[in-house]
């Protein structure tokens, strides 16, 4: 009876330890969940908060919680165009070419624990380095390619001992190379080039593990540190007064002070000069011509407005899509001072003056209204944006009967006058219906500037990837997305504008050169047009492979050289962004990885059995076309093949994609199924 009793003691006892246990698991089940949960929740507010801190954010219309309601992350997956994640987290960002500026939020940034790689590369960001010293686990950070100047603070990088890849090159930084950059232990790459650094180069004493460096087109001085003697003479070209290994030119005693000594010397001898010069022209203007002050006035505007462009678009310039009182404002067509010029007073206005007479436009097509570069400098004016090769503007002229695009290209001074011509000359006579065809262009040395019609419809990244926008005096409207017939029918005139420029351009490698989204314009029937096409020949090669596709692809990543089918290989990643709505640089790298790029996010799909997770869920009007949509996947596959000899030729891809077909009914509404609602297209297909 006592043991009957003890084990009826022990029985409800057992079943409460063991409620008790699976309590405590069902617990810290729900806790986990509820905290990545959270933690999910904590990553998309501080995203949308710095979303919020930047302007011309089109985009980033998928981070917009009223269109896309998902997380970040699901898994490996991002569900937010720009993000890379690894198990649910945001692991990294890549906002490359999407013309973002404003004020960069640090401190949200810092808030998403898992963030450990941020390229905010070939945006239009100004002002001073942003505090990454608040991001103490960042890996790589690449902000090459805006307009970031000042100085920078010398202990910035302390305290970030994980940085492996830093990329500042192309901005306008000054002063010295800050000494906390020479201590970063795991820093592995290193690209300061092209910025306005002085002084000597800080010994990078702890770097063991630096492989690349990067320094050149600066104003450094003085010896190159031993440790650094290893790396190619061009990382440190373009500063004429560093000497020392790897450089030819040899060291001497007591040369940086003395050159230092005679440039402050120089300065102030030169700056005596200039303030004689101005008080003899002051007096000269007051005695003897005092009714001629408004004339001179004007001459001097001319000269200060020309300059305008180079100031505002290296320092100040506006997002897209802000009103500029002139091209004149925004430009600066005169050469650049030389120590041949004398002063800045009356006899500089009026020599620059006279130099803006003497440059004229090119005309490559004799079926464009001309107009001269007066003309194209008083005319009113847009900033549509700036890239990696420069900005863009909208020209209308005074009269308002022409147009134009006006691109200023700074990275093409490499190429002689003639060479340059003679190129120009040959894209004028490139005749086809998807290509923009180039009306005229203008040299000077230091840069130049191309001449396009403007095409309103925008170009086919906006639609694949933004809120399209179109503006008539006060009115706005919002254009639906694209369907199936519009992007098959995008996809073709893309394929037969490349293949035109295959035939046309024969002894060109890459006749297109810089293939991608932003560069396919749309006209009103939705035709695509090829823009920046055959640029390469003429674009300086250090700026080309830091910026156009074909050094993106496998062949270059693998052999370091490009080929005739590189082009393909751009042509077939863009297929695969038409079919998947997925934007690009949210995919490839600064250099092809096998690992990241669309087309094995696209091989692991299919591989897992998920085919129909690929294509974009706002592409409507498929019907009955899978079978199509299916063998253009295949196509697009096939073009981005990694193996070039196993790639497609223009040849193959240009047949196998005229042979696709819309579906009947489809096929009937084609041409205007982007202008049509759902129901409109429902009862036509019902008639």
């Amino acid at each position: 009876m006592g043991a009957r009793c003890a084990w009826l003691v022990r029985a409800p006892l057992n079943n409460v330890k063991l409620w008790f246990g699976l309590g405590n698991v069902v617990v810290l089940v729900l806790t986990s969940i509820c905290s990545c949960t959270a933690e999910m929740s904590s990553d998309a507010e501080a995203l949308r908060k710095f979303r919020d801190s930047l302007t011309n954010v089109v985009a980033l219309s998928s981070w917009d919680p009223s269109i896309n309601p998902k997380p970040p992350c699901s898994g490996n997956t991002p569900n937010w165009v720009g993000l890379f994640c690894i198990k649910d987290k945001v692991w990294g960002l890549r906002l490359e070419n999407m013309g973002l500026t404003g004020n960069i939020d640090v401190n949200s940034l810092a808030s998403v624990t898992g963030l450990r790689s941020i390229s905010l590369m070939n945006n239009t960001f100004v002002g001073p380095l942003p505090n990454i010293r608040l991001m103490p686990n960042l890996k790589a950070l690449y902000l090459s390619f805006n307009h970031f100047s000042g100085q920078i603070p010398d202990d910035i990088f302390t305290g970030l001992h994980k940085l492996r890849k830093l990329y500042l090159a192309d901005n306008e930084f000054s002063g010295l190379i800050p000494s906390s950059l020479a201590n970063l232990p795991s820093l592995l790459i290193l690209r300061l080039d092209s910025n306005k650094f002085r002084g000597q180069i800080p010994q990078f004493g702890k770097h063991k593990n630096l492989k690349i460096i990067n320094l050149s087109n600066n104003d450094l001085e003085g010896p190159i540190p031993a440790n650094l003697s290893n790396f190619d003479a061009s990382s440190f070209s373009g500063n004429p007064e560093l000497c020392g290994p790897p450089l030819k030119n040899e060291c001497q005693e007591g040369t940086a002070s003395k050159m230092r000594l005679l440039k402050i010397l120089l300065v102030v001898f030169v700056t005596a000069l200039v303030v004689a010069m101005v008080i003899i022209a002051v007096l000269v203007i007051f005695r003897l011509r005092p009714n001629e002050g408004q004339d001179q006035q004007s001459a001097d505007h001319q000269a200060s407005t020309l300059q305008g462009l180079g100031q505002a678009s290296k320092k100040h310039v506006a997002p897209a899509f802000v009103k500029t009182k002139s091209l004149a404002d925004n430009y600066d067509a005169s050469p650049r001072k030389t120590s041949s010029d004398h002063g800045y007073g009356h006899g500089h206005a009026h020599s620059q003056s006279r130099r803006v007479e003497q440059g004229k436009l090119t005309f490559v097509r004799h079926d464009q209204l001309k107009f001269d570069l007066q003309d194209l400098l008083k005319a009113s004016a847009e900033i549509l944006g700036s890239a990696g090769f420069g900005s863009s503007y909208k020209a209308v002229m005074l009269d308002g009967q022409a147009v134009v695009v006006v691109k200023r290209y700074k990275h093409m001074n490499n190429v002689p006058r003639e060479e340059f011509h003679e190129h120009m000359r040959r894209l004028g006579n490139l005749n086809h219906p998807n290509l923009l065809p180039l009306i005229a262009y203008y040299y000077r040395k230091e840069e130049k500037l191309l001449l396009t019609a403007f095409v309103d419809n925008g170009c086919l990244a906006s639609h694949l990837h933004g809120t399209v926008i179109h503006q008539f005096g006060n009115h706005n409207y919002q254009k639906p997305g694209l369907d199936w017939p519009t992007r098959l029918k995008i996809v073709k005139g893309i394929a037969r504008g490349l293949a035109y420029l295959y035939s046309a351009l024969p002894s060109v490698i890459v006749p297109h050169g810089h293939l991608k989204s932003s560069n396919v314009l749309l006209d009103q029937s939705f035709e695509p047009l090829l823009t920046d096409y055959a640029l390469s020949p003429v674009i300086n090669i250090d700026h080309a492979q830091q910026i156009i596709m074909p050094y993106k692809s496998p062949e270059y990543a693998q052999l370091g050289r490009i080929t005739k089918k590189t082009d393909v290989w751009s042509f077939g990643i863009l297929i695969l962004e038409i079919l998947t709505g997925k934007f690009p640089e949210n995919c490839l790298p600064l250099r092809h990885n096998t690992d990241s790029d669309i087309a094995s996010w696209v091989n692991t799909l299919i591989t897992e059995k998920r085919t129909s997770d690929v294509f974009d869920v706002e592409m409507a009007g498929i019907g009955n076309s899978k079978a199509e949509l299916l063998k253009l996947l295949k196509i697009g596959l096939s073009c981005c093949e990694e193996n070039v000899e196993r790639r497609l030729d223009i040849k193959e891809a240009l047949e196998q994609i005229l042979d696709l077909k819309e579906s009947e009914n489809d096929a009937i509404i084609g041409e205007y199924s982007s202008t049509l609602t759902t129901a409109e297209k429902n009862a036509f297909r019902a008639v």
